[in-house]
């Protein structure tokens, strides 16, 4: 069994390729108005419409420190501060915002 979250978008270009480009996510599928990538069986697409829904977080789970600060390293100013241990939840992470403005989480278990 899987899933996929879907998103509208109104920058369906630009918010995939950013996905393709800094956090490493391939297409899975290609449809008239809508595109779903992968990123490690994660599952999530966007499709085109006239408003784009930004509520939510996509959090990237990597397998180690190192894994957070190189996607970190990849995306450069769309970061909003470096990655830190947050000792209350026990990982390590940082945020990011998408070309629409959707916040993208990446972080690490401890």
């Amino acid at each position: 069994m899987s899933g996929i979250v879907f998103f509208a978008t109104e920058r369906r270009d630009a918010v995939v390729e950013f996905y393709r480009e800094h956090l490493d996510a391939e297409i899975w599928l290609s449809q008239t108005d809508c595109t779903v990538l992968d990123r490690g069986g994660f599952r999530f697409g966007f499709c085109s419409r006239e408003s784009a829904e930004t509520c939510g977080i996509l959090t990237f789970v990597e397998d180690s420190r190192e894994g957070v600060d190189a996607v970190y390293g990849r995306l450069g100013a769309h970061a909003e501060g470096e990655p830190t241990e947050v000792e209350r939840y026990g990982i390590y992470r940082f945020f990011a915002n998408d070309p629409e403005g959707r916040t993208v989480e990446v972080q690490r278990f401890l």
